[in-house]
């Protein structure tokens, strides 16, 4: 059974990074692609950044030039690192993966970006 992680979520003042990792269970060469989005209080979850197999990457143009989605397949792991962060950035981020149609979620992990 697939199985997504995510970690690294936390609270970060205004301007400040993280990074948030997301482990699969099985190799990560068996999706199509992995994407990370996001949900904050009260609003709908939203796509933020997407990687394929060949590494091509797109992001939502709230996070461009910001934010870096990777892949380790090694590690079987997705990251999004996250710069210059801003209050707005406040969510709950989950990393989304897709295997033949379907798709799979992590549980997700809580960003809070406040001074």
């Amino acid at each position: 059974q697939v199985q997504l992680m995510e970690s690294g979520g936390g609270v970060v003042q205004p301007g400040g990074s993280l990074r948030l990792s997301c482990t699969a269970s099985i190799d990560v060469r068996s999706f199509s692609t992995m994407t990370w989005y996001r949900q904050a209080p009260g609003e709908a979850r939203e796509w933020v950044a997407v990687i394929t197999p060949g590494r091509n990457t797109n992001y939502a143009g709230s996070v461009k030039g910001r934010f870096t989605i990777s892949r380790d397949n090694a590690e079987n792991t997705l990251y999004l690192q996250m710069n210059n962060l801003k209050p707005e950035d406040t969510a709950v981020y989950y990393c989304n993966a897709v295997q033949t149609g379907v798709h799979y979620w992590g549980s997700g992990t809580l960003v809070t970006v406040s001074s």
